[in-house]
């Protein structure tokens, strides 16, 4: 909640922001990268045991966030225009040539994987150092906002990102915007309030803070949460499960030869021939090199050999398997992503085991699209296009990920064109794979081959004898 209105006071409300949620985005950071926590081990542990403690981590989080990331692709912008379809192509628009102006096409999966890992990110839409307007990626990790009311508005009071921390005797820098100012701020460490200082207020151009937010899912409480966080308990047990797995694999997956009976062979003196004793009067072994490819023999005939089985490992195979299907199921990624079993599995199989995954991403579409739509609103208002700032009934066009054959969506538009009477246009969008560009391309080719075809047309009218002979030599 936004307390006071100062710059000064806003920027350590944002930086205490940061401090309060550094460890836990710091430890969601640290799951994303393969860091987790050790699983457990006695005290005594020696360099073997650690060895295998970080062999056993099982990294699943990347997978938890690329798997809907790389469904996330906005494909294109329709504007609010009133009518079904906009009266030009949508690379045409103000929007879309901000949108490839800021090279949104490749940055745009950063905003979504940070999104979808921390809960939140950000974006700035600002004119660059030669005056263009563009707009680009915050960290998370770096950027706070305040709002207020949290869980509703989409318009932050005031944001702070972090452009350069703290570090031995140089303060951190941090950029402060409000309603309509940025500032340059200063500070030593996030918990020192009076070491924070802000410079400059020059005007940003907006008549809001630029600064937009992406967030995964928002509580009524504000409070934003991504994918990672409630999986780290179960990430720790799967970790716990594959350190255990290779401690038997280790220590107890071979059998074990024993013999009973047998005096091993102790060092003598040389001389006398008498064995050598230690400091406790007891007669010293002598090491035996013994492994796979040798054996012993007792001339003893009390002597017995024997053998104790191995440790069985199908039961850590099966609690792993279990772990990752219970991974499968709380995070809405199909079991099939994470185990690649995909064995005899119908078309209709697999399209029943992606709906979770599906409804999932059309979450995630419908939050994210909102906020790009306030993107270009923004970056609208700092071009000067008053309509296009005010354009509310805009909408991304996000593109089409489903896995479908192209036979199976032919025969379902071709359909939908001859028994709706849905335009054939409008159903260009919804073929497998189609760009924009292509659709642009299909648009001029129609365009052609109308001309061509009233063309052909205006010349049969202007020569009707020429017609009528082809007709009687046809006869």
């Amino acid at each position: 909640m936004v307390t006071a209105a100062s710059p000064i006071a806003l920027a350590r409300q944002l930086l205490g922001i940061l401090h309060r949620d550094g460890d836990r985005l710091a430890q969601v950071d640290a799951y994303l990268h393969g860091h987790h926590a050790d699983p457990y081990m006695p005290p005594q542990a020696d360099d073997e045991y650690r060895l295998l403690a970080r062999r056993s981590v099982s990294n699943w989080m990347p997978l938890l966030v690329g798997t809907p990331a790389q469904a996330l692709y906005v494909d294109g912008h329709r504007p609010g225009t009133g009518t079904e379809v906009p009266a030009e192509p949508d690379s045409a628009t103000p929007e879309w040539e901000h949108w490839q102006r800021s090279r949104l096409d490749a940055r745009q999966a950063a905003v979504y994987r940070g999104a979808l890992a921390y809960g939140h990110a950000f974006t700035i839409t600002e004119k660059n150092r030669s005056g263009a307007i563009v707009t680009k990626g915050l960290s998370a990790l770096k950027t706070s906002a305040l709002y207020e009311d949290p869980a509703n508005d989409d318009t932050p009071a005031a944001a702070l990102t972090v452009t350069a921390w703290p570090q031995d005797d140089q303060p951190g820098r941090a950029r402060l915007w409000d309603a309509r100012r940025e500032y340059a701020v200063t500070f030593r460490a996030l918990t020192d309030e009076k070491s924070v200082r802000v410079q400059g207020g020059r005007l940003h151009g907006a008549s809001e803070c630029p600064v937009t937010r992406f967030a995964a899912y928002v509580d009524l409480e504000g409070r934003t949460l991504g994918v990672i966080e409630p999986m780290i308990a179960l990430q720790d047990r799967i970790n716990q499960t594959v350190f255990d797995l290779l401690l038997a694999q280790s220590y107890g997956s071979t059998k074990v030869r024993t013999v009973t009976g047998m005096a091993p062979p102790v060092q003598r003196d040389p001389e006398t021939g008498e064995p050598v004793l230690d400091e406790l009067g007891n007669p010293i072994p002598l090491r035996i090199n013994h492994n796979s490819r040798r054996f012993l023999f007792a001339e003893d005939p009390d002597v017995r050999f024997g053998s104790l089985d191995e440790t069985p490992l199908q039961g850590f195979i099966e609690s792993i398997d279990m772990s990752i299907r219970h991974l499968s199921a709380l995070a809405q990624v199909p079991p099939h992503h994470l185990l690649g079993q995909i064995a005899n599995l119908s078309a209709e199989a697999l399209q029943a085991a992606e709906v979770a995954l599906s409804r999932k991403i059309a979450e995630f579409r419908t939050s994210f699209g909102e906020s790009w739509e306030r993107v270009f609103r923004l970056a609208a208002e700092l071009s000067g296009n008053v309509t296009s700032s005010e354009d509310y009934r805009g909408e991304v066009v996000w593109r089409d990920m489903e896995s479908r054959s192209l036979g199976q969506a032919a025969d379902a538009l071709g359909k939908l064109r001859q028994q709706l009477g849905i335009p054939e246009r409008g159903l260009w969008r919804r073929v497998p794979g189609v760009t924009q560009t292509e659709l642009e391309d299909w648009e001029q080719m129609r365009e052609d081959d109308d001309s061509v075809a009233q063309l052909a047309g205006a010349l049969n009218r202007a020569t009707p004898e020429a017609e009528a002979s082809v007709e009687k030599v046809a006869a």
